[in-house]
């Protein structure tokens, strides 16, 4: 959820670290900071609190420049956002290190340094294991072996870089449970959390392997797993073109994405039809292990999580096939009966939700004939550890608020579930209806995005309100929960989404004329029954939002405000409707006020438990 950007090289190395903060700067946003070490070999920092900007007014005021360094932006676990608490932290003068993850044993730890004469200046779990490397330097290891050494009394996750002045060509690094990964250069040598944060300067890396230990400068970079065995990782060359991170003329990043789904969904399908078998989107060997699937396990955390529910109504329905769906955090720590032939699906638009790899690595090794990831990112953790991949073509996402990465992932496991069905209970005619819907999603999700301006008018009555209700029926009901999510995370209403039929269980008693109720209404065999839970609240005074298919029926009129959307093959509704919705969290944070693409307390990769 922070973001790391680190460098030896033989040129300067400032304006590097800047801009992969900047790249990653949607990893968290509440700090950042740097170090460098000079010519003279000094410890130069600079900390700041707030975004990326601040940093480099900072840099502009004093500039601190030098060849080595580390860099970081923070997402804040323990000690509240401050210039204090930021980024590197330092250790008797000599030591800088940046950390991502949580060190769940930073208490005793820290009172083991206090009683060594170790005074600490913040309150995260950091600065602990800052002081604990500085200790095994004074029982004069070199800086790698006390990385080493430190790293066998860590307890959690890490990913963690640091530099030295008596090591001042030197970057040492180590990961566990937290993505980092080496650009290679020439005369030079990276480190990031995301190989994003170093396409500027590369386009060599190696992905760090659980335990690993890396050691960069300028001419040498050497990896140690996790017994101290040197080792050499694989190389990869990625050589798609970078995306640039700009807002192309929209005023956020969010309106941005939203209005990018269109090309999205189109390039996400498009790569099943462009290949020479249906199965082989999914991965080589793929055919052979749905031949075996009997039943699915779907694990996700978030918006993914709302994804795979979305997906157990069609897998169910279209396929035939049980279908289970739970959120990973609860997933791991439970024990499991499991269906025999299960597969297991996890979906992560980083691929590296720390839960999501955690439920996958935790995986008994017989429960599951096999595992697919769907992601967005290429590389990433879950997809090295799966059997299967599926990636998405969304592109770069910077809006923490998860957009077309969500409606890219519900291609995919729309496209997992023609490819279950059509080996069990799917018709080729049902098939072919599929595919068709699929070819016309795009135009569909263009008609939706045509009703911004209505969607606008909409936003403004939730303005002054504190709390909203999210009705749906059905596959639609994971839809009002994407939609209630959406609202809170931008826009910090209070919203809340229920089965319409469990109204009258209990969140009738919340609706009155101060509580607007938005329902998702498409034209299906469900739809006279939603008619009959709306006028349960009409009756009780609330004010209904109507995002309702153009043939169901609905009419504007008072406390009733009805947005008619395209008919669509109700195979693709759940996706065309996620759309509106999201227009509809945009435009209220905007007139809100809130930061649309970095709201509060929320970062875009949850990389920590």
């Amino acid at each position: 959820m922070c973001g790391i950007v680190a460098a030896a090289a033989r040129r300067e190395v400032s304006e590097i670290l800047l801009e992969g903060l900047r790249r990653l700067e949607y990893r968290g946003y509440d700090s950042a900071g740097m170090a460098l070490v000079d010519n003279e070999h000094n410890l130069q920092l600079h900390k700041q609190q707030g975004k990326v900007c601040e940093l480099e007014k900072a840099q502009a005021m004093r500039p601190l420049l030098g060849c080595t360094g580390i860099a970081h932006t923070r997402w804040a676990t323990h000690g509240e956002p401050s210039a204090v608490n930021a980024h590197p932290h330092i250790s008797g003068q000599r030591l800088a290190l940046v950390h991502n993850g949580i060190i769940e044993n930073h208490a005793a730890l820290r009172e083991q340094l206090i009683a060594q004469g170790y005074e600490f200046t913040s309150a995260t779990d950091t600065e602990v294991v800052v002081h604990l490397l500085h200790s095994f330097l004074l029982q004069g290891n070199p800086l790698l072996a006390a990385m080493q050494e430190t790293v066998c009394l860590l307890e959690g996750a890490y990913a963690l870089a640091v530099v030295d002045i008596e090591h001042p060509d030197e970057v040492v690094a180590a990961r566990k449970g937290s993505p980092l990964v080496v650009g290679v250069g020439i005369g030079e040598n990276f480190l990031a959390s995301d190989q994003l944060a170093l396409r500027q300067v590369t386009d060599r890396f190696i992905f760090l392997e659980e335990g690993d230990v890396v050691q960069i400068s300028p001419s040498s970079l050497q990896i140690f797993d996790e017994s101290g065995n040197p080792v050499e990782r694989a190389r990869t060359m990625i050589s798609a073109a970078v995306e640039v991170a700009d807002l192309g003329g929209f005023d956020h990043y969010m309106l941005k994405e939203i209005h990018e789904q269109p090309r999205a969904l189109a390039a996400t399908f498009a790569q099943s039809a462009a290949l020479p078998a249906a199965d082989d989107c999914f991965g080589a060997g793929a055919a052979a292990v749905f031949d075996r699937v009997r039943a699915v396990q779907i694990v996700a955390c978030g918006t993914s999580f709302h994804a795979g529910m979305v997906a157990r109504y069609w897998l169910e329905e279209l396929a035939g096939i049980p279908c289970q769906v739970e959120v990973a955090s609860e997933f791991r720590y439970r024990k499991r009966v499991t269906r025999p032939d299960t597969l297991l699906v996890t979906i992560s638009q980083s691929g590296e939700t720390a839960d999501t790899l955690a439920a996958l690595r935790n995986a008994g090794a017989d429960e599951f004939i096999a595992s697919l990831v769907i992601s967005n990112v290429d590389n990433s953790s879950l997809v090295r550890d799966s059997d299967l991949v599926f990636l998405t073509r969304a592109g770069m996402e910077i809006g923490v608020a998860s957009t077309k990465a969500f409606t890219t992932q519900l291609v995919g496991l729309l496209l997992l579930t023609l490819a279950l069905g059509r080996r069990g209970a799917m018709t080729e005619q049902k098939q072919q209806e599929v595919m068709v819907a699929l070819q016309g999603l795009p135009d569909y999700v263009q008609q939706t995005l045509e009703l911004d301006s209505a969607i606008e008018r909409l936003s403004g009555a939730f303005i002054p309100r504190h709390h909203a209700l999210f009705l749906g029926r059905g596959i639609q009901y994971p839809i009002a929960m994407e939609g209630a999510l959406k609202l809170k995370e931008i826009s910090y209403i209070h919203a809340e989404a229920y089965p319409a039929g469990e109204l009258k269980h209990g969140p009738l008693a919340l609706v009155d004329d101060d509580m607007p109720v938005v329902a998702v209404a498409p034209s299906d065999d469900l739809l006279e029954k939603l008619k009959s839970n709306l006028e349960e609240v009409r009756s009780r005074g609330g004010e209904l939002y109507v995002f309702a298919d153009r043939q169901a029926g609905f009419v504007s009129e008072a406390r009733v405000h009805v947005l008619p959307m395209p008919h669509c093959p109700e195979v693709i509704k759940p996706i065309v409707y996620t759309v509106a919705l999201q227009l509809l969290s945009y435009h209220v944070a905007l007139q809100k006020g809130t930061d649309v693409d970095k709201p509060r307390n929320l970062a875009k990769s949850v990389t920590v438990e």
